[in-house]
């Protein structure tokens, strides 16, 4: 894998893969690993285990590899597609967003004309296709069909603003880590569940199966570091790693935060703390699966979370790709 990080998050980031509909970038995701697995399977739920054979401690790095999306619900007999959401939407955020289908269907979401722009409801959006009829629409897209976001993803230096950073760029983290892997005893499990964003529901089982003794989580967290942002998160685009302490859905075992925090200062890796007041991650489910697993997390830093205009810092991510390698071959 001679691709830079960008270029990785670049090429998963146009991957169809909305929560439940990841089989695309399930796939993706496994030709791209599969040079650097021991073992590659899939689960019941769909999540995509690469085994990296080990004969220490068993160690589970997840990475969600879904995203939020819109779900078709019904067809007017205007041909407007109404719509249900996959995850956590604002329908503030989405109005005018242009959105793209699975099958290549191209629409834009719009708000009803009778509607409070500054507070619509879910029920005053739907998708323009371009149809003039139910019938139109029908040929193109039908209940239960599912789009996601079609912005660009452009660059600034070393910040991307994207779609899909939300969890892109902590598929790409994992998949670099997987090719820089060296020297190790851990019994390593690369997990890249599925349906995050709609109640952190494929990990639990992910992490029953493989029955860790430790487990890594890597997503993005909320950096509020923008004018006017809720004073909901500590970290910062640009400080490098952020260290979880605890989000709404974990507090992070103590032993986990102090390896983490004592690697990245032995190896001189940027770091901070991560503490977030709103939202979850994987570590949730996984921390207490069975009997309870030792968890800790490695975020980046991003802001606008959830929207098609996400932005991260390429730095962080190079640093939490640092940090996870290095936990990754330390001694647990």
């Amino acid at each position: 894998m001679k691709m830079e990080l960008y270029e990785l998050f670049t090429q998963l980031a146009a991957i169809h893969g909305p929560s439940g509909r990841e089989g695309p970038i399930s796939q993706a995701i496994s030709k791209l690993a599969t040079p650097f697995a021991d073992e590659l399977t899939t689960d019941v739920m769909g999540n995509l285990i690469i085994h990296r054979k080990g004969s220490g401690p068993k160690l589970m790095i997840c990475a969600h590899m879904d995203t939020v999306g819109l779900v078709a619900t019904y067809l007017e007999d205007n041909g407007s597609i109404r719509f249900g959401r996959l995850g956590g939407t604002q329908p503030q955020a989405l109005v005018n967003v242009p959105v793209l289908f699975e099958n290549g269907t191209a629409g834009a979401v719009k708000l009803q004309g009778s509607s409070d722009s500054a507070k619509p409801a879910l029920d005053d959006l739907y998708v323009d296709i371009g149809a003039g009829s139910r019938a139109e629409a029908a040929a193109l897209v039908n209940p239960g069909d599912t789009a996601v976001y079609a912005g660009q993803t452009m660059k600034t230096g070393n910040r991307i603003i994207s779609p899909h950073l939300d969890n892109r760029i902590a598929c790409a983290a994992l998949l670099k880590v997987l090719k820089r892997l060296k020297g190790r005893e851990n019994d390593l499990y690369f997990v890249f569940s599925v349906q995050e964003e709609v109640g952190l529901r494929g990990a639990k089982p992910a992490a029953y199966g493989i029955d860790p003794d430790y487990a890594l989580v890597v997503d993005v967290t909320g950096a509020y570091d923008y004018p006017d942002a809720p004073k909901v998160g500590s970290a910062q685009l640009g400080k490098g790693a952020a260290i979880k302490v605890m989000d709404t859905s974990v507090i992070c075992h103590p032993a986990m935060v102090e390896r983490l925090t004592t690697l990245a200062t032995e190896q001189g890796i940027p770091a901070q703390m991560d503490v977030l007041t709103k939202g979850g991650t994987d570590a949730g489910p996984i921390c207490h699966t069975r009997l309870g697993v030792v968890t800790g997390g490695v975020s980046i830093p991003c802001r606008y979370i959830h929207t098609p205009t996400e932005v991260a810092d390429l730095s962080d991510a190079a640093a939490c790709v640092r940090l996870i390698s290095a936990l990754a071959e330390s001694t647990l």
